[in-house]
């Protein structure tokens, strides 16, 4: 258990700290940041502080000197301990997101999966690294890039049909619902290659509610066999 989190009081204080004028516009919001730890803790590889804060702080981190920043450092290697200690009790991340418009009722996921994506790039190559298994990690990253475009992107350069829209959008709902779930499950992914666990699936195939093979702990039509998987 992390025995010093960040209470929500906290947090508001990091995210105003974010937009003080120490920064210059040059610091990421706190949804950035979070997303972008929820990569730097799950990598294949740890990613030290000196190169995820400067990301984080942009040309504020240099006024070292300076309280707000100094406030700043401390909140953001609480949070980075904070998300490491929730995924590794599999207490699943509730995502920092903001509203797209006043009225509150979109969200805006695409940052938050972008990011995510950026911080999975600080480090050690995801793929190169995951090995034999690159097929199974990019079939656990497929939700991000659903999420911020890329996967549309691509298929509709390679000249590939894509999905209609109201499919498309009960998709994107569908991951946008479960992303905790796929954080969870991108962290597992690499606790297991780490500690020699199976990571890929084998036939015969996983029943729906039998264990999910990636060591997550939840049954498999609750993870990898979630329909935001395109498989």
């Amino acid at each position: 258990m992390n025995p010093n989190p960040l209470s929500e009081s906290e947090l508001d204080r990091l995210e105003q700290l974010l937009e003080a004028d120490v920064f210059e516009g040059d610091a990421m919001r706190l949804d950035e940041i979070q997303a972008m730890l929820c990569a730097v803790v799950s990598g294949p590889l740890p990613i030290p502080p000196a190169v995820w804060l400067p990301e984080a702080l942009g040309k504020g981190l240099s006024r070292m000197d300076d309280p707000q920043v100094a406030d700043a450092l401390e909140l953001l290697m609480r949070l980075n301990n904070d998300l490491a200690a929730a995924l590794l009790a599999d207490e699943t991340i509730a995502p920092i997101l903001y509203p797209l418009d006043e009225s509150c009722e979109t969200y805006d996921y695409e940052a938050w999966a972008d990011t995510y994506i950026f911080g999975a790039g600080l480090g050690e190559d995801w793929f190169e690294q995951a090995g034999k298994h690159s097929e199974d990690l990019s079939e656990l990253l497929e939700p991000m890039f659903m999420l911020n475009g890329m996967l549309k992107e691509d298929v509709e350069k390679s000249g590939e049909r894509w999905f209609a829209p109201a499919e498309e959008a009960r998709l994107v709902a569908d991951i946008q619902e479960n992303l905790p779930l796929v954080v969870q499950s991108l962290y597992n992914f690499w606790r297991n290659k780490r500690s020699g666990a199976t990571v890929k699936r084998e036939d015969p195939k996983s029943g729906r509610n039998d264990p999910c093979p990636c060591g997550s702990g939840r049954k498999f039509k609750q993870c990898c066999g979630r329909p935001e998987k395109l498989n």
